[in-house]
Formats: C-alpha cells, structure tokens, sequence
C-alpha cells in the first residue's frame, strides 16, 4: 500500500485541492499539443478505470488519489511521452492499492500497457536500507536499470517519485527524511544517468528542502533577494537588442 494513501481516521481533518477533471483536461490540452494524432481514447478509458478503481481512497493531503496518477500523467506529458506510458501512468498504482490485476489492465489495454503498470509495481517493491546508504543505493541503482526491460517503465517511476516529492509535506518529518534521503541516493542519480536533467534537479532541490532545510531556505531567500536585479539586467538586454532589430529593420 503507498505510503500516500490516507488513513480513514484521518479524513476530517484534511480538504480537498485539485479538481480532477480540471487536471484531467490539462494532461489532454498537453497530449494533443505534440502528439500528431487526436485519438485521445486510450487516455480516456485509462482515467475513467483508475478513478473508478480509486474511488473512495484519499491522499494524506486529503485530495481523492486519482489527483497523484493525474499528476504523474501530466509530468510523462510534460516529457512528450507516448499514448501508452502516459496510459500506463494513470494506471501506474491500479495492481498495487486496488483489487484490479495485470490480467484486467492486459484486457483492457494490452500487452504494453500492463507491462509497463506490471514493470512499475515490480519496482515499487524494491526495499531501501538507509543504514547501508552507499552500497544499498549503489545496488539498488543498478537493479532498476537491469529489471526494466523497457526504459519508459524507469521514466514512470521518476514522474511518479517527483510528484510524491511534491507532495511530501503532508508525510511525518521522519517519513520526509526517509523518502527525500532515497530521492537524493536513487532516483536523482537514475534522472541524470538518463539524461533528463528537468527532473534530476527538482529531485535534489526537493531533497535538500527536506534534508538540510537551513540550506534550502538560506538560498531561496538569497536568489529572492537578487530576482528584481535580475529582471532589471534582462530587461535592459531586451531593450537593447530590440532598438539593434529595430535599426536593421527586423521584424520580430
């Protein structure tokens, strides 16, 4: 079960934030803006399965969970992914929190699709010793590569642990810890071996909001306190090159 899901008892004392049919036509919007064909009736038949199968669960930031695998679709969107792992992104949580099975994804959605929701919710179940962080890290590192016969099942799992990241403040600060130390050990380190830098970097910067906060805090207040020089600079270059363009008769 996701360390995510709320418990019962806890559901009057949260509320709900995003609405998942303003999220669900964001991922569409984003969908048809690279990918040549319209046909969006995969991605509808992948949300409609996992709401249904999510009903009733919540996040522990009190929002329905079919809110998280909108947002990891929307990420895999953001990355240009194909119909299929972003299909399988809504599904991504279906075999592991409800009582759906790879056999029904297969059914209903065919060999990719499950095998990619299948390769997800194998990963999921690696364990992670944070008393042994180098060579645990290390090993772990390469069994996500070596298990993943298909890369884009890797890339799930990124846009899902950067979405949690997202969300970590309503985890215990010890819970924060834990996952931010496994974020910085693990996933930023596969995020740059793949070369998507987007997502490496978010990864650290979330992680060490939660592993030295200090810092954290100290930098962002720093580049705060310079963002007004910095807007005046671009500005003045902008207005430079465009009197330049303008003088050369440039239209742009």
């Amino acid at each position: 079960m996701s360390d995510f899901l709320i418990d019962r008892g806890q559901l009057d004392s949260v509320m709900e934030y995003h609405n998942p049919e303003e999220l669900f036509r964001e991922l569409v919007a984003k969908l048809k803006k690279y990918h040549p064909s319209g046909d969006i009736s995969m991605i509808d038949k992948a949300y409609a399965i996992a709401q249904e199968a999510h009903d009733g669960q919540r996040r522990k930031s009190g929002e329905p969970y079919i809110v998280h695998p909108l947002c990891v679709a929307i990420i895999l969107a953001d990355l240009e992914m194909d119909k299929e792992t972003i299909a399988a992104g809504l599904l991504h949580d279906v075999v592991e929190d409800t009582v759906m099975t790879n056999e029904d994804i297969e059914r209903e959605f065919g060999d990719d699709v499950a095998a990619l929701v299948d390769g997800v919710t194998k990963m999921s179940k690696l364990q992670y010793n944070g008393d042994k962080v180098e060579f645990q890290a290390d090993n772990l590192r390469k069994m996500f590569l070596a298990m993943a016969k298909d890369i884009r099942v890797i890339i799930i799992k990124l846009a899902d642990r950067l979405h949690n990241m997202r969300t970590l403040q309503y985890q215990s600060p010890e819970k924060q810890i834990e996952i931010a130390r496994e974020t910085l050990e693990i996933y930023s380190p596969i995020a740059q071996r793949l070369g998507i830098s987007k997502i490496k970097v978010e990864l650290d910067d979330l992680s060490l909001k939660y592993l030295r906060p200090d810092v954290y805090y100290d930098l962002v207040q720093k580049i705060a306190q310079k963002r007004e020089e910095r807007e005046q600079f671009l500005h003045s270059i902008v207005d430079e090159v465009k009197k330049h363009m303008e003088d050369a008769g440039i239209k742009a």
